[in-house]
């Protein structure tokens, strides 16, 4: 399962969104903080490249760890610099849930508000 984590990151960060079809169950959902699910592959593909698109570079660090045999907890330190050169870091929590071969959910949390203050054009 962890493997399957480490694939995701690591496509995420590197900007390869195709690379998360391997590591996707065809079901996936995602669920972000204040926002619609996202469900099924092809959708959940989708997804990341519109969320991300306003940033010229983003990471998200793993800095903990909480694996049990189908879930990985993971907390996170996202950093990124929006396309206008604007700095943006918050701490995240991520619970991925998988099946088979496959994550099948991906649960996110986030303080949305402090995320939306630093986005938000100045």
């Amino acid at each position: 399962m962890k493997d399957l984590v480490e694939a995701y990151f690591a496509a995420i960060n590197s900007d390869r969104f195709a690379d998360l079809a391997a590591v996707f169950a065809p079901d996936v959902e995602i669920h972000t903080a204040g926002g619609p699910p996202v469900v099924g592959r092809e959708a959940a593909l989708a997804h990341f490249p519109a969320v991300l698109a306003g940033y010229a570079a983003h990471h998200d660090e793993v800095t903990r760890w909480i694996l049990a045999p189908d879930v990985v907890v993971c907390e996170i330190a996202f950093s990124g610099r929006l396309r206008d050169g604007r700095l943006v870091v918050f701490d995240a929590l991520d619970v991925f849930d998988a099946a088979g071969a496959g994550i099948t959910r991906i649960g996110t949390w986030y303080d949305t508000r402090a995320v939306a203050r630093q986005v938000r054009a100045p």
